[in-house]
């Protein structure tokens, strides 16, 4: 099972962009899942999470300006990104603590990073 990561691109400072994030095949259930980002020269760091129950949790940074969710039933995640700055320039990732699919669970599955690039 992969995550699939989509939605980044160049934009303008102050502009929105939406990262989506799902499922490479059909899964019986999700646990926790989240967005992280890597800018050039940092740690990977945690932008938002959201819990299977849909309880969300922000960095600081981004707190007012994005805006985690999910669908439960499509198994998916978003992102979405308003108010962009250049500092949230990064690499983003999306990942899950788990997914069962096939009676089998895995864990701490990453999506393959998609480029979010804010210019000034």
């Amino acid at each position: 099972v992969q995550l699939q990561a989509s939605g980044g691109g160049l934009v303008q400072a102050g502009a929105s962009l939406k990262l989506s994030c799902a499922a490479s095949r059909r899964v019986f259930s999700i646990g926790d899942m989240g967005w992280y980002r890597q800018a050039p020269g940092k740690q990977r760091e945690l932008v938002a999470g959201i819990s299977s129950g849909g309880t969300t949790d922000y960095a600081d940074s981004v707190k007012g300006r994005f805006t985690i969710s999910r669908d439960s039933a499509k198994n998916t995640v978003s992102l979405k990104m308003d108010s962009l700055k250049p500092e949230d320039t990064a690499v983003y990732y999306c990942k899950a603590d788990r997914i069962t699919s096939d009676r089998v669970a895995y864990y701490n599955i990453w999506g393959q990073g998609t480029q979010v690039t804010v210019s000034s």
